[in-house]
């Protein structure tokens, strides 16, 4: 394998806050593919850039299917034009969705302070 720093899967688990069975999906799924020395798994810079990217991927909202096609293109030659404007799109679509569900958000909470405000305001007149 190549050389450098190693972890293990209590390292790696530790340093990003998952358990080490979620990086056990990560790695039955194929998204990462440490190295085995027997049973045990030794995790090299790849990984770990490979994990980092797919917990970013999932706390922006990205399905798994999208964030295998993202973390993928990590290993591709740099600067291949499709690939980055397909990554640009899939940013532009998840940027848009999320500024949606901030409006809804937005809107919801506007309500629930006018329902608060009739309430506290009926509550009051009822002594």
């Amino acid at each position: 394998m190549t050389s450098g720093p190693t972890w293990t899967i209590a390292e790696i688990a530790d340093e990003f806050g998952v358990t080490h069975r979620t990086v056990r999906h990560y790695e039955d799924l194929g998204l990462i593919s440490p190295e085995r020395q027997g049973t045990r798994r030794i995790y090299h810079r790849r990984d770990r850039t490979r994990l980092n990217l797919i917990l970013r991927g999932k706390r922006l909202g990205f399905p798994l299917d999208e964030i295998r096609t993202i973390v993928d293109l990590f290993d591709a030659p740099r600067g291949r034009r499709a690939q980055l404007e397909y990554v640009l799109g899939q940013l532009d679509e998840r940027r848009a969705d999320l500024e949606q569900r901030l409006r809804d958000a937005q809107d919801a909470l506007g309500e629930l302070e006018q329902f608060e405000r009739r309430c506290r305001e009926d509550l009051e007149k009822l002594g």
